[in-house]
C-alpha cells in the first residue's frame, strides 16, 4: 500500500471535518429559504461525489455546503448515482429512515455508523413512478438505501437531513440512455424537484498507483469543460473516442455518464452548464457542475 492510499484509509478523526461543518453550519441549513412554485424550476446537477474520505476533507465539504446554499432548498430530491445500475429501472426505499447502504469496504469503522435518516419520501416516490413508469416497468426496491454517491455528497450540502430523497437507478452505462432518462425527470424541476446525477469528472485508480498519468486526468477534465461550455452534448456522448485520455480518466462508464443524465434533466438549448467548484483530489477531479 503506498502512503497516500494508507493516509485515505488511516485518517487521524475520521470524518472529523464533517463533524466540524455540522457543528458550523446546521442553523444555517434549516434556516435556507425553501422553493415556491413562483422560484421557476430548479437546476439540475452532476456532484463529483468522492467516498467516505471526502468526510475529512474541509475543503470540499464547504465547496458542496456553499453550492447549495446558492439555491433554494429543494422539495426534494432525486439522485442517480455511480453505484447503481439496475434494469429495468428501479427506485430506492422511500421511507423514513430507510438504513443506508454502505456499499464500500477497507475504510474505518466509524464509516458504517453514520447516519443521514431523511424524511419519508412516499410522495416523492409516486411522483417519480408517475414519471417514469408510463413506458418503463419501475421497481420499488423498499429495503435499499441510499448508496454513498448519494449520501455523502447530501451529508455536506443538506446536513440537516430534512429533504426527502428517492435514489433513481441507472438502466445501463449507455450515455444516450442516460441522457434520455434526464429528459424524462426534467418536469420534476418545476416542482422544486432537485435531480442531481452523481459521479466523479475522472475517476482513475491508476493514478494512485502512478501519479504521473495526471496528466491524462487533467487532459481530460479540460476537454469536458470545454465541451460542456459549448453545450455539445455529442462529443460528451462520444467521449469515449472524443476525450483525450479517457481509457485512464474512466476506464469504466459508471462514474461519467451521471453527468449525461444532468444535461439531459436541465441543459436549455444555447446555453452552458457551470462550474460550481472544481479541483484535483489524489490525480482526479472533482469538478461538479450545474445546469439550468
Amino acid at each position: 500500500m503506498n502512503q497516500q492510499l494508507h493516509d485515505i484509509l488511516n485518517p487521524a478523526t475520521p470524518a472529523g471535518a464533517y463533524d466540524e461543518l455540522l457543528a458550523r453550519v446546521l442553523p444555517q441549513a434549516r434556516a435556507q429559504r425553501a422553493w415556491t412554485p413562483d422560484d421557476g424550476p430548479l437546476p439540475a446537477l452532476f456532484v463529483s461525489h468522492g467516498a467516505p474520505p471526502t468526510l475529512d476533507d474541509p475543503e470540499w465539504l464547504d465547496s458542496l455546503f456553499t453550492w447549495s446554499q446558492s439555491m433554494l432548498k429543494p422539495r426534494a430530491i432525486v439522485v442517480v448515482s455511480a453505484h447503481w445500475e439496475n434494469s429495468p429501472l428501479a427506485i430506492s426505499g422511500a421511507a423514513a429512515g430507510t438504513p443506508l447502504y454502505y456499499d464500500f469496504g477497507g475504510f474505518h469503522p466509524r464509516y458504517y455508523t453514520l447516519q443521514y435518516a431523511t424524511p419519508d419520501a412516499t410522495g416523492l416516490a409516486h411522483r417519480i413512478a408517475a414519471t417514469l413508469s408510463d413506458t418503463t416497468p419501475l421497481h420499488h426496491h423498499v429495503d435499499r438505501g441510499l448508496d454513498h454517491g448519494a449520501f455523502i455528497p447530501l451529508m455536506a450540502m443538506y446536513p440537516a437531513a430534512d429533504v426527502p430523497v428517492v435514489q433513481v437507478s441507472m438502466p445501463g452505462l449507455d450515455p444516450a440512455a442516460l441522457l434520455a432518462l434526464g429528459e424524462r425527470l426534467r418536469s420534476l424541476r418545476e416542482e422544486g424537484i432537485l435531480v442531481m446525477g452523481s459521479g466523479y469528472m475522472t475517476h482513475s485508480f491508476a493514478v494512485f498507483r502512478r501519479p504521473e498519468l495526471a496528466g491524462h486526468t487533467e487532459a481530460f477534465d479540460e476537454w469536458a469543460t470545454d465541451a460542456l461550455a459549448r453545450n455539445d452534448v455529442d462529443a460528451l456522448i462520444d467521449y469515449r473516442t472524443k476525450g483525450p485520455g479517457a481509457d485512464i480518466a474512466h476506464p469504466t462508464a459508471d462514474h461519467f455518464v451521471p453527468l449525461l443524465l444532468t444535461l439531459g434533466a436541465g441543459t436549455t438549448p444555447g446555453r452552458s452548464v457551470t462550474t460550481a467548484f472544481d479541483g484535483m483530489r489524489h490525480g482526479n477531479s472533482i469538478r461538479s457542475v450545474q445546469a439550468a
